[in-house]
């Protein structure tokens, strides 16, 4: 092997328990300079383990590590950092009332005469942003104005500015939009132009084919795979995440699934985010809603649950017309919303998944909760979650879980329309399987399910029709088999007429 070959990083045997519970156990991995290497697995499979390891969070209880050929052992990550090896974690490590220059410099800040040195601090960050072609954020900005990505940017120039030889990305596009995810793409590549190793952590699996040279799988902490990206195949990885044969990434429709009348109809319906907006979902049936960021996909499901009630047009539940203007008087008009952010608006964070399973019943039905309890079990083992109890607090369990709970607090209220913002974003494959097959299931038992996903394939490997929302309108409505570019076309207003057939 050359020198230019020889890993920059690399990890030989890693072992880790917890309270005498296996949770890492004999996982190795080796990184070349400008390799971007993709570590995969289900939740609980160990990645997170590993790469607080490696940044100097956790101490492993056995193996070794080697950075640029010699031993280390990390005890803080301000540790790695100096010696090269930086991880951006998905909690950012940002003080939002100072500024880019002074969070990428922060406690090293360069001196002169004495003083911070704070003209000789930004023109260094500004030097650093345009090695990655960025010159959207200024130096002297407070963190607290930038958005998620540029936040992200930040953190990337942090570690650059210790000299990285290798940096970790845990999840770096779960709070992205589309175009920032384009953004992290040119990054990427960029750092590995400059020779810079990545490991790569991500639960969307077209990103890991896109970006990673190299793919090492992870289950139930314990190496399962490891080798060159082009060599596998989606239906293959994801076999080796989950341990079984699995027949469709997308389960098809069950058997027994029949349409029937039109659940939710909308003629015209707008507010202050949608206009005229015309949509039909028939009890059975799964549309897929699909647009970019800030096209009002959101706003709309928002609107029919009356969070920002319509203002314009008519909205039909089984036929009759209504005017929902609040969330209680959806949940008992049949509506249910399973909202994009779970843990800011789906989840007691604090509370016992009990808890959690019973927050709309006990608000809204609240003479119903003794019934309701009773029946709780066999809902948490239709959705296979794991927990260690009904007791447990939501915030311990994994995203897969913690997701598995929200859809459990609202299948407890029976009801009869679902809509879904973004029901998989940030779970992991095994996780995202069990809630296609409940979507499934609920389209079999007469549920009329509206569901938006910025996950293209998702939406339509999911849905027997998809409505594309271009600037608050529905540009186009469309048929499950068409290909992706058709959609995008219409998510940007540049859909010709005739591609519609």
């Amino acid at each position: 092997m050359s020198a230019a070959d020889a890993p920059v990083l690399a990890a030989r045997g890693l072992g880790k328990s917890f309270l005498g519970v296996r949770v890492l156990d004999d996982v190795s991995l080796s990184v070349a300079p400008g390799e971007v290497h993709g570590l995969v697995g289900e939740n609980g499979a160990g990645k997170s383990t590993f790469m607080k390891i490696l940044a100097g969070v956790y101490e492993r209880d056995e193996g070794t590590v080697e950075l640029g050929g010699k031993p280390v052992q990390f005890h803080h990550p301000v540790q790695a950092m100096h010696a090269g090896l930086a991880t951006v974690f998905q909690e950012f490590n940002l003080l939002p009332e100072r500024s880019v220059a002074q969070n990428v410099f922060l406690g090293r800040e360069p001196r002169r005469a004495g003083l911070v040195d704070r003209k000789g601090m930004e023109r260094r960050t500004r030097e650093l942003l345009d090695d990655l072609g960025i010159d959207f954020i200024e130096p002297d900005a407070p963190v607290r104005t930038l958005t998620v990505a540029e936040q992200q940017i930040v953190e990337i120039v942090k570690a650059l500015s210790y000299d990285a030889r290798v940096i970790q990305m845990d999840e770096p596009t779960a709070a992205l939009a589309g175009h920032e995810v384009e953004l992290l793409y040119g990054i990427v590549r960029r750092l590995q132009e400059r020779g810079v190793a990545i490991i790569y952590v991500s639960h969307r699996l077209r990103e890991i084919f896109d970006l990673c040279d190299t793919i090492t799988v992870l289950k139930d902490g314990r190496l399962v795979s490891t080798g060159p990206a082009d060599e596998i195949d989606t239906d293959e990885l994801v076999r080796r995440m989950v341990g079984r044969e699995i027949s469709a990434y997308f389960p098809e429709k069950l058997e027994g699934t029949e349409l029937g009348e039109p659940r939710l109809v909308l003629e015209g319906a707008g507010n202050a985010f949608v206009d005229g907006v015309d949509l039909e979902v028939r009890a059975g049936e799964i549309v897929g809603v699909a647009g970019l960021q800030g096209s009002g996909r959101t706003e709309l499901v928002e609107a029919i649950f009356g969070v920002a009630p319509f203002t314009r047009g008519r909205m039909l539940l089984d036929g009759q017309p209504v005017r929902i203007t609040g969330a209680r008087q959806a949940v008992r008009a049949g509506l249910a919303l399973i909202t994009e952010d779970r843990k800011a608006q789906g989840l007691a964070l604090n509370q016992s998944v009990l808890d959690n399973a019973l927050l709309v019943i006990r608000s809204v039905f609240p003479g119903r909760t003794g019934r309701v309890r009773a029946t709780l079990p066999g809902v948490f083992s239709s959705l296979a979650l794991v927990s260690r109890g009904p007791d447990q607090e939501v915030q311990y369990l994994s995203g897969g879980n913690q997701q598995k709970v929200v859809l459990a607090k609202w299948l407890a209220t029976k009801p009869r329309i679902v809509l879904l913002d973004e029901p998989t974003r940030g779970i992991d494959v095994g996780a995202k399987i069990a809630v296609y097959s409940l979507i499934r299931e609920l389209a079999r038992e007469g549920v009329a399910v509206l569901m938006i996903s910025s996950e293209l394939p998702e939406v339509l490997g999911m849905s027997d029709r998809v409505v594309v929302l271009h600037d608050g309108r529905a540009s186009a409505e469309l048929p499950s088999h068409a290909d992706e570019a058709t959609v995008l076309a219409a998510a940007t207003g540049t859909l010709d007429g005739e591609e519609l057939a």
